[in-house]
């Protein structure tokens, strides 16, 4: 697995509201009819943005 990029101060912040609102469903989910909390999406958005960030150090490397 490759490490983590540096994130910017904004990608961070995404981040983070991220996790906050997956943690939010996790608690939400009563478990009891067998998880039905669906947090695909939000872990979509979170690949996306380190995706971004992966891609933005290479090019500033690149660059230098």
């Amino acid at each position: 697995m490759a490490s983590d990029p540096k994130y910017t101060v904004g990608e961070a912040a995404q981040l983070v509201w991220l996790t906050a609102r997956m943690a939010k469903r996790g608690l939400a989910d009563d478990r009891v009819n067998g998880g039905r909390v669906n947090q695909k999406d939000l872990q979509r958005k979170f690949d996306r943005i380190v995706e971004k960030a992966r891609k933005r150090e290479e090019q500033q490397a690149k660059g230098k």
